[in-house]
C-alpha cells in the first residue's frame, strides 16, 4: 500500500532584491486567505531558497538594478532552472522586463542588461513615458472577470511584439499589450500590487495550483 504524501501549505516567493516587495507579500497573502488556500507569502532573497516555493513573483522597481543583483547572486541561473522544472512565475513592470527575451529603451535602443529570458515577447521600456506621466487607468481583462481592473502605471513598460505563439495576450491598453500569459509564466506591465483588487494575485495563484512543481516540491519537502 502506498503512503500519501500530505502536500505543504503553499509557498508563494517574492523577489526581494529591489522594489515592491512588502506590497506583493501583502497583495500574495490577501489573496491566499480569499481562496480559503493555507499558504504564505515568503521573502527569497538567496539562490537556496528557490528550493523552497511552489511559485515566484519579481516586483516593480528599477530592472536593472535588479538584474544585476540577482546575476552577481547567482540567482539567475536557479530560477531559469525552477521554472524549467514547472515553477509558475508571475512578472509586474520591472519583472516583466526582467522576464523578456528582449528589451529595449524607447529612447537608447538594445539596453544589454540581464534578464531571465523567459518570456517570448519583446519589451519596450518606459513606453508611457517616465515618472511624472505616470497615471492610473481601468483596464479590461476578460480573464478574471467583466469588472475593470485598476492599471497602475508608474514608469511602465509595454509589450511591442510576441515572438511565439505560446503567448495569449490577456490586457491591453490603447495601441499596447499590457498584460500576457505564457503557459505558467505571466508578465504585467503595471503595479497590480499597488491597488485593493487581489484578481491577478488571484489567477497566477490558480497557476501554482495547476502546476505539477507544486507536488514536485511537496514531495521533495516530505
Amino acid at each position: 500500500m502506498c503512503n500519501k504524501v500530505k502536500l505543504k501549505p503553499l509557498r508563494i516567493g517574492v523577489l526581494a532584491l529591489q522594489g515592491d516587495v512588502s506590497e506583493h507579500i501583502d497583495m500574495a497573502n490577501t489573496a491566499l486567505k480569499g481562496m480559503g488556500l493555507e499558504g504564505e507569502a515568503i521573502i527569497v532573497k538567496k539562490k537556496d531558497q528557490i528550493d523552497d516555493i511552489h511559485g515566484l513573483i519579481i516586483p516593480g522597481g528599477e530592472s536593472t538594478t535588479i538584474g544585476r543583483i540577482a546575476e552577481r547572486y547567482e540567482i539567475i541561473p536557479k530560477i531559469k532552472d525552477a521554472v524549467f522544472a514547472g515553477m509558475p512565475m508571475l512578472g509586474t513592470c520591472s519583472g516583466l522586463i526582467l522576464m523578456a527575451k528582449k528589451v529595449r529603451d524607447v529612447k537608447i535602443g538594445e539596453t544589454g542588461q540581464p534578464t531571465l529570458g523567459l518570456l517570448d515577447v519583446e519589451v519596450i521600456r518606459n513606453a508611457f513615458g517616465r515618472q511624472r506621466e505616470s497615471f492610473e487607468i481601468d483596464i479590461k481583462i476578460p480573464k478574471i472577470g467583466k469588472n475593470p481592473f485598476p492599471g497602475v502605471f508608474i514608469r511602465a513598460p509595454a509589450i511591442s511584439s510576441i515572438l511565439s505563439n505560446d503567448v495569449e495576450i490577456i490586457a491591453s491598453y490603447e495601441d499596447k499589450i499590457v498584460a500576457v500569459q505564457q503557459n505558467s509564466l505571466m508578465g504585467i506591465a503595471f503595479h497590480p500590487e499597488l491597488t485593493d483588487d487581489t484578481r491577478l494575485h488571484e489567477l497566477f495563484i490558480e497557476l501554482v495550483l495547476k502546476s505539477p512543481f507544486k507536488d514536485r516540491i511537496s514531495k521533495a519537502n516530505s
